[in-house]
């Protein structure tokens, strides 16, 4: 119960956040490297982020980045680029339940959104990765996705004229590594910064949300207390702050959202631990473009919004290692041995759902500096 209260905490430190908003000065918060991101980052979105002093954000390594996030000669085959599976238009996600590797092998995680990544620090669904820099270059060698060694990539990019010039400019020498590839695909995935929904307009004090937002909003942030008459969405207790993503604290952002029982509980963290006490934790991904990366889950169970409150609602599985603050919540008095229920109402359903929906930033999924070079 103590732990349930300490990241319960968080809720009234969020509150505080929101106030702080209606100041008239806005602070902002700049990167702390050379480089000039022309948009400064948004005082809520707060400095817990870390650049690596071993690989500072450079004009030439994120342009580099960037023609190597859409390179299609990653790939074994020269079909497929981290911009497959990940499509700005879809908040760089790809739609699917699973993606295709080229050898046509279903991954087997839903393909994650790559939004805010400078706030994380835990990496894919089960957190195996610590860095940007490793994650850019794990789903070149893995088997079920670009399926080709590390080796044999910079080989390809090493004959190929303008790489060789590109990476002497962004990192000194002509000479190709694997290395520097997983540098400069971190670097302009740190700038995948999506900051201008209506939500961020709504904090900036530049935009009102609707009566039917608002309580979204509300209910959203709000865990419920049925003792107190609190009603509320829980949903702000794994997507925390402005960011509405649970991965600002390591392994605090995993969770047991009540998917599957214990004998069908996927492993999740416990790989990365190996603690049972992890078994069936995923990452809470940020909610940020929600609307446009479905299907939702790890595994893509859900094809809709709806689908995903009503599994909270009415359909968490119990198991060994639930989520307690799942486990504590719900707008109605429940006595033990209850199924674990949130008991929202359509309208409330609907606020929350509205809500999620001004988290899309128009913005982010047409600004031309994400998107495809080998297209423009």
């Amino acid at each position: 119960m103590s732990d349930f209260l300490q990241r319960l905490g968080i809720l009234f430190i969020f509150s505080a956040l929101l106030i702080a908003c209606d100041s008239t000065e806005e602070p902002s918060v700049s990167f702390p490297t050379a480089f000039d991101l022309e948009a400064e980052v948004p005082f809520y979105f707060g400095s817990n982020f870390e650049i690596p002093e071993d690989n500072p954000m450079t004009v030439e390594g994120i342009a580099l980045g960037r023609m190597l996030f859409y390179e299609k000669k990653l790939s074994g085959d020269n079909s497929m680029s981290c911009g497959t599976c990940h499509q700005q238009s879809k908040a760089f996600t790809d739609g699917e339940r699973f993606s295709k590797g080229i050898d046509g092998s279903l991954g087997r995680f839903n393909a994650m959104s790559l939004t805010n990544l400078l706030w994380n620090q835990k990496f894919f669904w089960n957190g195996r990765s610590t860095s940007l820099e490793e994650q850019a270059l794990i789903p070149i060698e893995d088997p079920i996705e670009m399926h080709q060694s590390l080796d044999a990539a910079v080989a390809k990019l090493q004959n190929t004229p303008e790489y060789p010039e590109m990476f002497k400019k962004a990192f000194g020498d002509e000479i190709i590594t694997a290395e520097n590839i997983g540098k400069a695909i971190a670097q302009f995935e740190r700038t995948l910064i999506s900051s201008n929904s209506k939500y961020d307009q709504f904090l900036k004090g530049e935009y009102t949300p609707t009566a039917l937002e608002q309580r979204g909003i509300d209910l959203f942030f709000t865990h419920p207390i049925a003792q107190a008459g609190l009603r509320g969405g829980n949903c702000g207790d794994c997507h925390t702050n402005v960011l509405t993503s649970g991965d600002l604290n390591g392994f605090n952002g995993f969770h047991n959202n009540g998917l599957d029982e214990d004998a069908t509980l996927r492993d999740g963290l416990k790989t990365v631990t190996g603690k049972d006490a992890d078994k069936g934790k995923f990452k809470a991904p940020t909610l940020r473009n929600i609307a446009l990366t479905a299907p939702y889950m790890h595994d893509g169970r859900f094809n809709t919004l709806e689908e995903v409150l009503e599994h909270y609602d009415q359909h968490i599985r119990t198991s060994n290692t639930l989520d307690p603050l799942i486990i504590e919540a719900s707008n109605e008095i429940r006595s033990p041995g209850d199924p674990v229920k949130l008991f929202l109402t359509p309208d409330e359903k609907e606020a929350i759902i509205a809500f999620m929906n001004m988290l899309t930033d128009e913005e982010f999924i047409t600004n031309p500096k994400f998107s495809d070079p080998f297209k423009n």
